[in-house]
């Protein structure tokens, strides 16, 4: 077990995921743009770093877990950035979902220092963050990756090395469209099935029992029937998401035509002022466009 941890990053997913971390008996380092976050984990034991920088200092792994590229870059590179305070033989993961251009960036400028980077997106949500059952895709060398290991199985349950770096943040980018293009699927069954007088709990539960069920289905299940959207998975955050998967597919020359017109479904969310709910909201848009909302004369 290394000495001491730095995590970086305490918002809906990082702070369930920095307290697994600590429960698992590691000595923890935290640091958080909103002080006020990161000193509610320090009632738990937790020390409190003032700078990225000063978390590294103390770390023997530093793990980030930050909303997008620009936020990442600023934390890894910037002023006060880890990598002015990581020391030789560190090593950074990033659990971040971001670009994988600028996950090589920074990966070869750790290098440049004498440490090393693992890419580590995660899929599962909040909850699965505070049941540290996560999804883990990994990117990066397999000697570090093994390293990390034992954190990994703290904070999920599918841990999965899926090739160099870089290549954990494409296999996010695959997970955000299913998960994107399923809670899509989902939403038109049910409004479709509502409006033509079935109970939409029940419609869910028929759909669960054969090849139509999901993760998705399980998970936000009660988000659609009782139209709770507080976040689990922000609109702005899963926008984001498809932009990155977007790009990778002009990268690649592969088409991702449904992929887009999900992208312009959270875009529309996010102009009517829906992108701080969860991405399950996509359900109201279907909603407005057949004039009825789940469940009622039903």
């Amino acid at each position: 077990m290394a000495d001491r941890i730095g995590f970086i990053g305490l918002g809906i997913m990082g702070k369930p995921m920095a307290w697994n971390v600590m429960e698992a008996g590691y000595d923890l380092v935290v640091y958080n743009r909103t002080r006020e976050k990161a000193e509610e984990i320090s009632g738990d034991g937790a020390t409190v770093a003032d700078s990225p920088r000063e978390v590294a200092e103390g770390s023997d792994v530093v793990i980030t877990m930050l909303p997008d590229s620009p936020d990442v870059w600023e934390v890894v590179s910037g002023e006060n950035g880890v990598l002015e305070g990581i020391e030789e033989g560190a090593l950074l993961v990033d659990m971040s979902t971001i670009s994988p251009v600028v996950t090589r960036e920074l990966a070869e400028e750790a290098e440049g220092r004498g440490a090393s980077m693992l890419d580590a997106p995660v899929s599962g949500g909040d909850v699965g963050a505070q049941e540290g059952t996560l999804s883990i895709m990994v990117g990066g060398g397999e000697e570090d990756f093994e390293r990390a290991r034992p954190l990994f199985e703290v904070m999920g349950q599918t841990i999965t090395h899926v090739g160099p770096s870089g290549a954990g943040q494409t296999a996010k980018a695959a997970n955000q469209i299913v998960v994107a293009l399923t809670i899509e699927a989902v939403s038109e069954a049910l409004v479709l099935g509502s409006k033509a007088g079935a109970a939409p709990e029940k419609i869910l539960e028929a759909l669960s029992g054969g090849l139509a069920g999901s993760k998705v289905m399980e998970a936000k299940r009660e988000k659609f029937l009782s139209h709770t959207f507080d976040p689990g998975f922000r609109v702005e955050l899963h926008h984001k998401d498809l932009g990155i998967a977007l790009a990778a597919g002009r990268e690649y020359g592969v088409p991702l035509p449904v992929t887009a017109i999900v992208d312009q479904m959270l875009g529309s969310l996010k102009v009517k002022g829906k992108g701080d709910k969860d991405h399950s909201t996509i359900l109201t848009l279907i909603e407005e466009g057949a004039q009825h909302r789940i469940g009622e004369g039903v």
